[in-house]
Order: structure tokens, then sequence, then C-alpha cells
């Protein structure tokens, strides 16, 4: 396997916990993405019909609030060196631990968990991440989730 290859694994398995910045879930982005998606369940949009529910009022959707990891991530991997792109590779587990009130602000806490180097010496390696999205001022977690990128290296 390549040095680099080996030095960015190492670099990875000894990186401290790292946060994103706070992303603020408001109703326009919950609106956007319920249109993408075309999930337009009430409990999303409607001020009136949510705030007769267990919740109070409107919450955006939980893979509204899990696709902010994309976003998330490029700041936690930021100034890392040798990486040329990065993809979703799945997750082995994600919890929806307490809904995000429309207005609420996130943010992700992002720890390694593993690095696998390909076993064919492959210019790739696959990061395990333990992942919570915070709610600014909540005692419990948005969601909690182990995910898995990839990584492509840089050519040397």
């Amino acid at each position: 396997m390549d040095t680099s290859c080996l030095m960015l694994a190492d670099d990875l398995r000894v990186m401290p916990p790292r946060e994103s910045d706070w992303f603020t879930l408001d109703a326009a982005r919950v609106r956007a993405f319920a249109d993408a998606t075309e999930d337009w369940q009430p409990i999303h949009l409607d001020d009136e019909m949510a705030a007769q529910t267990p919740f109070g009022g409107t919450i955006a959707h939980g893979f509204l609030t899990l696709s902010m990891l994309s976003a998330m991530s490029y700041q936690v991997i930021y100034g890392l060196s040798g990486i040329a792109s990065s993809v979703n590779y799945g997750f082995d587990r994600i919890r929806f631990v307490s809904p995000v009130r429309v207005g609420q602000r996130v943010r992700g806490r992002f720890s390694i968990a593993g690095v696998d180097e390909a076993e064919d010496g492959a210019p790739w390696l696959d990061v395990h991440w333990d992942v919570e999205i915070e709610i600014e001022g909540a005692d419990r977690p948005a969601l909690a989730a182990n995910w898995i990128t990839r990584f492509y290296l840089a050519a040397p």
C-alpha cells in the first residue's frame, strides 16, 4: 500500500473528536427538503396541525437532519491532506433520538471509530465514524449513527 495512504490512515486513527459549525433547520430548508423528496407530511409544514401533536409544533424531517451529515463532514475533514474525494459508503446504525423543531440549530460531533485500508492496495480508505447530531440547548441528540465514508486518495 502507498505510504501516503498509510500515513493518512494513521493520522485518522489518532484524530481527536471534531465538531461542525451550527446549521439552522429553518422553515425554508424544511420546505426545500419536502419539495425535493415529495414528503409533505403536515408535521413538517403545517404550523396549526403540528401544534396539536405531541411535538407542539413543526419538526424537521429526520432524513433532512441525517442528510446534514454531508455538509458537516466537509468541515470535519477540512485540512486533512491526501483526500481526493469522499463518498457515503453506508451506515451500520442510525437512531433518530429526538425531533428537531423547525428553526433550531444543529451540529455534528464526529469521532473516528475505525479505519479500514483496501486489501488489494487500492487508493482508498473506509472511515468508520461515531457521529451525533446535537440540538442546540437540548440534553439529547437529534440522532446517533455509525457512518462509513470512503476516502479516495489523491495521487502521490
